[in-house]
């Protein structure tokens, strides 16, 4: 556990792209649903918000950082109940490649396996992205 209390887990994947194609592609939230099945498998711009309809967590609201040079996705997530989770992602130079690097924290009350089950599915999103990514060469 981290200072605070609060347990965090990196979770990363190498993508066989640079740095700049995984970032466009990822920064996108149109192409959301293709890979990041954990959030919902459709999405939609309301206004200035992207909406997901996620079978697990309801209609969530998704919001990004702006688009920016340093490989920063961050995304809050905010449910319906209105409670807001931040989630810090990074791309990053992996050799001739890139990471993509998503900090899971631990939520207050989260159980043992609901936070297992929370890194598999995130895990799996990552993973999906790779192979998106790299079976587009």
């Amino acid at each position: 556990m981290n200072a605070t209390g609060r347990e965090s887990r990196h979770l990363g994947v190498h993508v066989d792209r640079t740095v700049d194609e995984v970032y466009a592609y990822a920064s996108d939230p149109a192409n959301l649903p293709a890979w990041a099945h954990g959030l919902g498998s459709s999405v939609e711009k309301v206004g200035d918000e992207w909406v997901a309809d996620s079978p697990s967590l309801g209609r969530v609201t998704v919001r990004f950082v702006p688009r920016n040079e340093l490989g920063v996705l961050d995304h809050d997530v905010t449910f319906p109940s209105g409670e807001t989770f931040h989630n810090p992602v990074r791309v990053i130079a992996d050799g001739t490649g890139s990471e993509v690097v998503f900090t899971l924290r631990r939520q207050p009350g989260t159980s043992d396996a609901d936070f297992e089950r929370d890194a598999e599915t995130v895990t799996a999103d990552l993973i999906r992205l790779k192979e998106l990514l790299e079976s587009a060469r």
